[in-house]
């Protein structure tokens, strides 16, 4: 065992305590699966992440993310919590304004702009409306009515997402769901907000079987809502989601399509530094 680089970094926000922390180990080389798993059992936080030497010329870093359940081949705000602590080291990306990110879906394409990180999300890898069995099961677990679904559909890019399209921002605030009877699904609920509020959209994101009841924000389930409801026209180019408000967080996800490519971006700001022993 020795000791080892450690930070704990908030995502989605500029203010500390306020968004999604995700633990980073800054050195995980020599470490086996069950070790990091086991780490990421004892933090009991949605994700912790492990960067390593990459395996392809063309990525800066390779990093691996385990839930307490497991481990994800890709993840939202570990990404971008993770891309933060890289950059903390004193690391140089290979090409300016952008690093390159390898991980279980692939390379990860990330930008820079001022002090914000954003990740270009990655392809879907299931999507399309849901069968009448799922939506059921949906409408169920989230304990409402089965017409209070505008729209389901899947939006999956690596943790098997599904999304719920609510009729607002309140309706979303108000879910209480069955986490027994969701199980296995991972639900993502949505709703538009209107004029005057902080947000364009509210977010809350639900993932039991991994061991994440609720996540506070959610890069990877914003990414796969963007690419579902943007070509829908449901919402904007350009808008902001509002997640972690049930856990009283003030989480924001600021979401960005440019040409074919849908960019996720958030504020990070480290909390914990220091050294954790492996």
């Amino acid at each position: 065992m020795r000791s080892r680089p450690f930070a704990q970094v908030d995502v989605f926000t500029a203010e500390p305590y306020l968004g999604n922390p995700v633990a980073v180990v800054i050195d995980g080389e020599g470490l086996t699966d069950a070790e990091m798993a086991a780490l990421a059992r004892w933090t009991n936080l949605s994700e912790t992440t492990f960067l390593l030497r990459p395996t392809t010329p063309e990525a800066d870093y390779r990093l691996r993310i385990f839930t307490p359940g497991g481990e994800l081949p890709f993840a939202g705000h570990p990404t971008l919590g993770s891309a933060s602590a890289w950059l903390g080291t004193g690391a140089v990306p290979q090409r300016v304004g952008t690093l390159v990110q390898e991980c279980g879906v692939g390379l990860v394409r990330l930008r820079r702009e001022g002090g914000r990180l954003a990740f270009a999300a990655p392809p879907l890898r299931r999507s399309g409306p849901v069968t009448p069995e799922v939506r059921e099961r949906v409408a169920a677990a989230l304990r409402v009515p089965g017409d209070a679904i505008t729209d389901c559909a899947w939006v999956d890019n690596g943790p098997g997402w599904v999304g719920a399209l609510l009729a607002d921002g309140d309706a979303v605030l108000a879910v209480e769901p069955d986490l027994g009877l969701m199980a296995d699904l991972a639900v993502g609920v949505v709703g538009p907000w209107g004029p005057g509020h902080g947000a364009d959209v509210e977010v809350r994101a639900f993932h039991p079987g991994i061991g994440v009841p609720e996540d506070p924000v959610t890069g990877s389930l914003n990414a796969g809502l963007a690419q579902w409801l943007i070509p829908a026209g449901v919402l904007p180019d350009r808008y902001v989601a509002a997640q972690g408000t049930a856990l009283r967080r003030a989480g924001r996800v600021h979401v960005e399509r440019v040409g074919a490519e849908t960019w996720i971006g958030g504020d990070t700001v480290t909390c914990i530094a220091g050294t954790v022993t492996l």
